[in-house]
């Protein structure tokens, strides 16, 4: 199997294992409002920790993947920022190594 597609399997897989609990927090929560959401994830200090560490993962990919994305002249590269925060980290990664994959397999394929 190409890596390319390990990567959208990756995607996808973060996903639905983000949103599964996503889900769950707005079938059973009373206050399902945004500011609830993230009031919740800074109740405990291994939430706390984990916060801090998604953090510091987040722009350590929003340093690499943007100039990698210029460098690769990606069409759209942009949208990964938004998806990142609307969906999850666990999904546009992956989904940016398998754009990215898809790239440099077209950019080898014309040398």
């Amino acid at each position: 199997m190409k890596l390319k597609y390990i990567f959208l399997l990756l995607a996808i897989l973060g996903l639905c294992y983000t949103w599964y609990f996503n889900i769950q927090f707005y079938l059973t929560a009373e206050d399902t409002s945004l500011l609830n959401y993230i009031a919740q994830t800074k109740t405990t200090f291994p939430a706390k920790s984990f916060n801090a560490d998604l953090l510091v993962v987040v722009f350590t990919f929003f340093v690499w993947y943007i100039p990698e994305a210029i460098k690769l002249k990606m069409k759209h590269w942009w949208i990964f920022i938004p998806l990142t925060f609307m969906v999850a980290i666990a999904f546009a990664f992956p989904l940016f190594l398998y754009f990215r994959a898809r790239k440099l397999e077209k950019q080898n394929a014309n040398s």
